[in-house]
């Protein structure tokens, strides 16, 4: 995986408009563009790193986009001299945003519902997800979980689910899939990239706490009626036995 800064600032503005992202982001000359080789795990790799990356600039005061489906695919791809095994997932503008937003800015804000997130209840549950998790059982893992839920996705669906172990410090990721949803662009999977930014909020945050552990792949993961297995995260203190580190 590999990510790059293309400046355009002193470019042509033809130039800067071949980039294209079809009028959502105006004025931005600054982007991260990324190529990941294609595989297993490939998106949720792209999400995890591309979301550290996001996160680094917006301590640093500048403004984000992520952009999956309105971006030009192949002229991102010329900039960074993408090879046939790559593929660009995303990319997402670097910059200072403006002191008010553009019409078209409130009006996709408005459709995709971005200023709200899921409840606590309907994302993470208690050794089954027919048991909504209660925050005092989270205890420190509270606030990971609570970065999770405020994270971004893809259309703001939110279609990550972590089931915690009834007795263990054992989070189980799983994904609902959205029918259809994210299958435009070959090899690009938009929600599998939302995991991905799921893992990368909740373990920046564990570390912040002093809380360690690793991401595994466990074998017979507990089967969850409508979603599909992607990751645990187990405690450091009780490593799971035959696990694969991812």
């Amino acid at each position: 995986m590999r990510f790059q800064i293309i400046d355009l600032a002193a470019r042509e503005q033809d130039e800067i408009k071949t980039l294209g992202t079809y009028g959502f982001i105006k004025g931005a000359s600054v982007f991260i563009v990324g190529a990941v080789a294609k595989g297993d795990w490939a998106m949720e790799d792209y999400g995890y790193c591309m979301e550290k990356n996001i996160l680094a600039a917006t301590h640093l005061g500048l403004g984000t986009c992520w952009l999956g489906g309105t971006f030009n695919r192949s002229a991102s791809a010329s900039k960074i001299g993408k090879r046939d095994d790559e593929v660009v997932p995303a990319i997402t503008p670097v910059g200072y945003p403006g002191e008010r937003r553009a019409i078209m800015d409130r009006a996709v804000r408005f459709i995709a519902k971005s200023h709200s997130r899921k409840a606590w209840e309907e994302l993470f549950f208690h050794g089954d997800i027919r048991n909504p998790l209660d925050r005092g059982l989270a205890r420190a893992y509270a606030l990971p979980l609570e970065c999770v839920r405020i994270g971004p996705s893809a259309s703001n669906r939110q279609p990550w689910r972590v089931v915690k172990e009834r007795d263990e410090n054992f989070f189980h990721f799983y994904l609902r899939r959205t029918p259809g949803y994210g299958k435009i662009f070959p090899d690009v999977r938009l929600q599998d990239i939302d995991m991905g930014i799921a893992m990368c909020h909740f373990e920046v945050a564990a570390r912040e706490m002093d809380l360690k552990g690793s991401w595994q792949k466990i074998p017979g993961p507990p089967p969850q009626r409508g979603l599909e297995y992607i990751v645990s995260w187990i405690e450091a203190a009780n490593p799971k036995t035959n696990s694969a580190l991812l």
